[in-house]
């Protein structure tokens, strides 16, 4: 098949023609930003982060009460990056997951859906981190990278040219770069101005997440507990303690939240049962509202976008920050594959793979949990039943734990190198 030259192919195999500030300008200094960064750093891409915030600090070292659950294959890329063997020593392993159906105050259905070191023969499942560690460990190394980091400033206006992005920055100066990279949350302005429309709608309800010490070991075993207001997911960390992310509607999770901590926990107390024995708060407690909301199209002309910019979902599956890391990990490696190819990082082939490769799984991502969150959290008897026998089901099926174990791990499809524990 004949096909027609562009006057611009030539000029994508010679980037360095034109003089640009950076290969990659990333907005947004959070934990998918400064990520992507430390991976572009590892291969020689030039990569500046723009953050509103004030310069990198230490963070506080108190424990606020936030905290993560890290995929395996997150781990993997996080040990590639030179970050896992500080994290490792304040994080802990989940090694079984239990997840069941029911209501508060009651015993559990006996449909139980249960995950163990047998399904998932590579090492633990997953490992929770605390929010203080990761963005010390995370910060600690980028100071220690050089990579350019600008504080206290934000992305004024970016304008797109045939052979690189201009930023104009809050502070009055404009850099460019090959690729503008939107790491800035879920009302990313890059995404915006770069004309990527999205589709979403609120829950009607929030997460009320802190963390709480118990006086029994939890033995790294992770709950899932599903109730007709939402979910409530008890996780390990380290000691006696667990982290608590338990969904009610936004009303009722504004009352309890506004609620002091004796009566807090009053309310907790016959949703989370005793079998970890008394109960009290560990460091501070949080409330989020929950939505879908999920961009068209993860690239624009130069543009891409990670984490929350491009998607945020439900909280049910735990897949937030790992779906942002899997973006990561998928970017840097077209990123660093088109740089050994003697291209222009911002060509449209190049981010085109991207999308390609991270539009699909994102979409699938947003449809289930979606899916997830409208059948359990509910207290329709058909869904009861069915969510019932869907859970015993999977539950008596070694087959299928092996596989939903699999997907949650992040170890299926096609996955990037950097989450293979590969170099990319």
């Amino acid at each position: 098949m004949l096909t027609m030259s562009h006057p611009l192919d030539n000029i994508a195999l010679l980037p360095h023609v034109f003089n640009m500030d950076y290969d990659v300008i990333i907005a947004g200094g959070g934990l998918t930003g400064i990520t992507l960064a430390l991976a572009l750093h590892r291969t020689g891409i030039r990569a500046a982060i723009i953050d509103k915030n004030t310069p990198l600090v230490a963070p506080n070292n108190i424990f606020d009460g936030r905290s993560y659950a890290i995929a395996a294959a997150s781990q993997k890329m996080l040990n590639v990056l030179g970050l896992w063997d500080d994290l490792a020593k304040n994080a802990q392993p989940m090694v079984e997951i239990k997840v069941s159906d029911g209501y508060a105050g009651e015993v559990p259905s006996p449909f139980v859906m249960q995950f163990d070191q047998q399904d998932f023969t590579e090492g633990p499942m997953g490992y929770m981190v605390e929010d203080r560690n990761l963005r010390r460990v995370l910060q600690g190394v980028l100071k220690d990278s050089k990579v350019t980091f600008k504080s206290n400033t934000e992305v004024l206006s970016q304008t797109v040219k045939p052979t690189q992005v201009a930023v104009e920055l809050t502070s009055g100066a404009t850099i460019t770069a090959a690729v503008l990279v939107g790491a800035d949350g879920r009302t990313s302005n890059t995404a915006k101005t770069a004309g990527l429309t999205r589709s979403g709608w609120d829950y009607g309800q929030s997460s009320l997440v802190c963390a709480i010490a118990h006086e029994k070991p939890h033995n790294g075993i992770a709950h899932q507990y599903f109730m007709p207001s939402g979910p409530l997911a008890i996780l390990p960390l380290t000691g006696n303690r667990s982290g608590i992310v338990w969904t009610e509607k936004t009303e009722t999770a504004h009352q309890i939240h506004a609620l002091d901590k004796a009566d807090y926990l009053d309310i907790l107390r016959p949703r989370f049962g005793t079998f970890l024995g008394n109960i009290s708060l560990a460091g501070e407690r949080y409330i989020y509202p929950l939505s879908l909301s999920t961009t068209h199209s993860m690239i624009s002309q130069r543009v891409a976008l990670v984490g929350d910019a491009a998607h945020e979902v439900h909280p049910i599956a735990g897949q937030g920050l790992n779906s942002g890391f899997k973006d990561v990990a998928a970017l840097a490696q077209v990123l660093c594959d088109a740089k050994r190819r003697g291209q222009d990082l911002g060509i449209d082939t190049t981010l085109k793979e991207y999308q390609r490769w991270r539009g699909f799984d994102n979409a699938m991502l947003c449809t289930a949990t979606n899916g997830f969150n409208l059948l359990f959290s509910n207290d329709n008897l058909l869904a009861r039943g069915l969510r019932d026998l869907g859970l015993g089901l999977v539950g008596s099926t070694p087959m299928l734990r092996r596989a939903f174990v699999a997907k949650a791990a992040g170890t299926t499809g096609d996955v990037p190198r950097l989450l293979q524990g590969e170099q990319l």
